[in-house]
């Protein structure tokens, strides 16, 4: 959520940002109820002083021997009343405006940084770096995976639009080995390199997916469990971000680092036509999630630590990859900075999203009232959150039976898993 005093004292700047993703927003509904929320509360606040001012002086004339019954204290009392019932008309008014601001505020997106490329759509992203050109593969007519997969007798997509309907898959065999291989070697990568694994619950409230910025925008594309307030989760990123959900954390607490496996389950209602073959769009699919909660001041360079540490999964896999800088029109709604990790497709001659990074500043720490505080200070500070894949599993999959195809119809087992899987070859 974005800090009401910044839109109130920089609105042509937050107007600026927001244009930059492409919206044509009015801030001036928020700024104007603000304006009268603020009034009322400067109201109510000169009621309250008047109020605690009579009181005090009629303790102070009973004190002084004026009789309870006297005509002076009858009347402060008189007027002390009045001004409750005054007080009592204001203050459900304050907070019906101040429900109104909130209500306007959840829609909106996060600010860009500064160093976020501007730019349209994905066409205006912008390449950093690429790696692992010597891994390209040479051999010729690489199948896609997903007919090398069911050459193998790993992948079955029929049989899951059987049991579920289209966009689902049936791992069989060795497909379900590999999934839980890479599932395990991820987490433990992650795990050596300082993150805690959890595993969450796998449905979630409302209130979960509204802290980490899914509701109320993103409703259609999630599944919801219609007689509970419950949802099948769209991605590790939303229980993690509400586990420390109204909460103040002490200051030498952070940074905290999680890692979890979670299933994600999502109706990619904006995307039909779109990857209708094979594992890249699926409306379930496993991932494990990188989360990060840290102070403001380092979320800069925690970015860039989260991008290279879900790299160091992709070359330790020797897979073709390359980072890009998404530009303004193209941020994910909670991000004020995201890297996409792009792994290489031989079969389609493309770079497919694997792994997205972002910094989300303070958007959800407000939107989830998590807060730390400074030991000897008073006041508190709202945190910064981080979160990244590492990686989406059936992208992996995906990327190594074509990567490490080989001529006879076979597929070589990545190195760094042959001890999770016991084979070499597929």
């Amino acid at each position: 959520m974005l800090d009401i005093k910044q839109i109130r004292d920089n609105p042509q700047q937050v107007q600026a940002k927001l244009n930059s993703r492409g919206l044509d927003y009015d801030l001036q509904t928020i700024l104007n109820l603000d304006r009268q929320q603020r009034d009322l509360e400067t109201q109510r606040s000169q009621l309250q002083a008047k109020s605690n001012e009579i009181g005090k002086q009629v303790g102070q004339q009973i004190k002084s021997g004026t009789s309870p019954q006297s005509p002076e204290i009858q009347a402060l009392k008189e007027e002390g009343n009045q001004v409750k019932a005054e007080l009592a008309q204001l203050e459900p008014q304050e907070k019906d405006l101040k429900a109104q601001v909130a209500e306007l505020l959840l829609p909106l997106p996060n600010l860009p940084d500064d160093s976020t490329p501007v730019g349209k759509s994905e066409e205006d992203n912008v390449e950093v770096r690429r790696w692992g050109d010597e891994y390209l593969p040479q051999t010729p007519n690489i199948l896609p995976h997903w007919e090398i997969g069911e050459q193998l007798g790993i992948l079955n997509f029929e049989r899951s639009v059987r049991i579920a309907q289209s966009r689902f898959v049936t791992l069989m065999g060795a497909g379900a080995a590999l999934e839980r291989a890479l599932i395990s070697f991820m987490l433990d990568r992650h795990i050596q390199a300082g993150y805690t694994e959890i595993m969450p619950p796998f449905l979630i409230n409302s209130d979960s997916l509204t802290a980490s910025g899914q509701l109320p925008k993103f409703a259609e594309e999630s599944f919801k469990c219609e007689k509970d307030d419950l949802w099948l989760t769209p991605t590790a990123e939303v229980p993690i971000t509400s586990l420390y959900r109204d909460e103040i954390l002490n200051a030498d607490e952070l940074p905290l680092y999680h890692c979890a496996f979670t299933p994600c389950f999502r109706r990619e209602a904006g995307s039909y036509g779109r990857d209708t073959r094979g594992l890249i769009r699926l409306h379930q699919f496993n991932k494990v999630e990188m989360f990060k909660f840290v102070r403001p001041e380092t979320s800069a360079e925690e970015l860039e630590a989260l991008v290279q540490q879900a790299e160091s999964v992709l070359q330790a896999l020797k897979l073709p990859y390359r980072a890009i800088a998404l530009c303004t029109g193209d941020l994910g709604f909670s991000a004020v900075k995201t890297y996409d990790l792009e792994v290489w497709l031989p079969s389609s001659g493309k770079y497919r999203e694997i792994s997205s990074c972002s910094n989300c500043g303070d958007f959800q720490a407000r939107r989830g009232n998590i807060r730390f505080r400074e030991a000897k200070k008073k006041g508190t500070q709202y945190l910064h959150t981080l979160n990244g894949s590492g990686l989406a599993i059936g992208r992996t999959m995906a990327a190594i039976l074509e990567n490490y195809q080989q001529p006879n119809g076979t597929v070589t087992v990545p190195e760094v898993l042959q001890p999770y899987l016991g084979r070499e070859v597929l």
